[in-house]
């Protein structure tokens, strides 16, 4: 491999939410946030911008569009128009947005369950309640139960669906098909679909992203494509996502509820490292990828060896791996604790991802292989 991914970092003291919420020796496996340097095409553009000493009020370039436009279209055959979009600080700013451009308090937003954590907290914030349309778990994996979907978006009280393509915690890419029958139901019922697709680049094997966009004018009319280069290249801290909303309606909306809150700019440096990442860092993720699946092929093997009675959802996408662990008969929020406590190895417990999730922890494998090993070796040791 050209680039190392087996070389530590050191992170503690460098004010890390993942490392320096943790006490010494605690091995934090849970916030999605790799444990990688990243490409070295975007060190190098944000050295270039940090020589020119002098940070202003921006402007946002016309290279952030077309960067993005043409990842776009040459990662995921998705033709996007730069005018349909709209920079964003975060994927979380966007969901705040997104609440406050389409919902009102009292309305009904709906997800699946168990579904990305900060969902439900933006749909409490936005003063709306959740509607849970739970994954179906058979045989070790995950399906929507499009009976249950249809029923639940039939209330007229659902305004939104919000939905995680790829799924985060459980790591399934949904098919051409199922995101197909989704936009059927959802637009039935004058439902909005928003679409997290901020880990649409992390695809493994035969497996395909699909846009829900990219599905006809329908789907892009009706429609909100949420993303960002972050968890592709570990760039989370510089604060820069995006929406796509071809509707010049949806990205009016959009627009006033961002300016709203007094979002105006974005950091410059967050700006570099998007045109850098998608203009020059393929490369380095595609190695990444490799890495990533090959440490997920690990855990496989460790856990089939030592923990066989947990079961690992198969993972086509994100490093994140969903495991069931409803062997030990235990609540994950009790399990996760004692693990932190008596093995120092924090990982989320399914319940933070919906009542759905329990029976299930998510742990984060984007780390070089010696943090990999420590943490199963210390799950070993919490749980046998």
């Amino acid at each position: 491999m050209k680039y190392n991914f087996d070389e530590i970092i050191p992170r503690r003291n460098t004010d890390s939410v993942k490392w320096d919420l943790a006490e010494t020796g605690v091995l934090p496996m849970w916030v999605a946030d790799m444990d990688f340097c990243t490409a070295p095409e975007i060190t190098q553009a944000l050295e270039k911008r940090a020589q020119q000493g002098v940070f202003g009020y921006p402007l946002t370039p016309a290279a952030f569009y077309d960067a993005t436009t043409a990842w776009w279209q040459r990662r995921h055959g998705l033709a996007v128009d730069r005018e349909w979009v709209v920079p964003m600080p975060s994927i979380l700013t966007a969901l705040s947005t997104i609440m406050k451009a389409f919902t009102a308090p009292g309305d009904k937003v709906l997800l699946q369950s168990p579904a990305y954590n900060h969902f439900f907290t933006a749909i409490e914030d936005g003063g709306c309640a959740a509607v849970t349309n739970d994954l179906l778990h058979e045989n070790g994996e995950y399906t929507i139960d499009f009976d249950d979907l249809e029923q639940k978006a039939a209330d007229p009280g659902v305004k939104v669906m919000l939905l995680c393509n790829p799924h985060n915690p459980v790591g399934r890419v949904w098919t051409r098909e199922e995101l197909l029958r989704i936009g059927a139901i959802c637009f039935n019922n004058d439902v909005l679909v928003i679409s997290d697709e901020i880990h649409s680049d992390l695809v493994f094997g035969e497996h395909v992203h699909v846009p829900f966009a990219s599905l006809g004018p329908e789907f892009q009319l009706k429609s909100v494509t949420a993303s960002s280069p972050s968890k592709t290249f570990n760039l989370a801290g510089l604060q820069v996502a995006y929406l796509i909303a071809a509707a010049p309606d949806l990205k009016k909306r959009v627009e006033k509820a961002l300016h709203a809150q007094g979002v105006l700019f974005l950091n410059p440096f967050g700006v570099d490292a998007l045109i850098a990442a998608y203009n020059e860092g393929e490369a380095w993720m595609e190695e990444l990828k490799i890495y990533l699946f090959d440490n997920y092929r690990y855990l496989c093997d460790y856990l089939a060896e030592h923990l066989p009675q947990f079961k690992v959802t198969p993972l086509e996408a994100t490093y994140l791996v969903w495991i069931n662990v409803s062997a030990l008969q235990r609540p994950a929020k009790e399990i996760t604790a004692a693990l932190l406590k008596e093995q120092h190895l924090w990982i989320n417990p399914g319940t933070l991802y919906g009542a759905s999730g329990e029976g299930f922890v998510r742990v984060n494998i984007a780390c070089p292989r010696e943090m990999l090993v420590d943490g199963l070796e210390r799950l070993r040791a919490g749980v046998v």
